[in-house]
């Protein structure tokens, strides 16, 4: 069985989500996909663009590359 906490993908993948970062999601077929992941669970991940949704499953995706920078997920740099 999975691990009831959040992992790493959730964690992102949520973050995006509730933001409503724009991503380019990258397939491992080399299709590049663009839009707001609206909802996701263990399986697949919804991706909205242009009023359209993208039922995508994860298996599929390659990599996830928000638009802008999450604030959670940079390094913390020392003044």
């Amino acid at each position: 069985m999975a691990d009831k906490s959040n992992s790493l993908q959730d964690v992102f993948l949520n973050t995006v989500r509730k933001t409503r970062t724009p991503v380019t999601m990258f397939l491992v077929n080399g299709v590049k996909l663009q839009g707001v992941i609206t909802w996701f669970d263990n399986f697949s991940v919804l991706l909205r663009r242009d009023g359209h949704s993208q039922l995508v499953y994860k298996h599929a995706i390659s990599t996830v590359m928000p638009a802008t920078p999450l604030q959670q997920f940079e390094a913390e740099t020392e003044e």
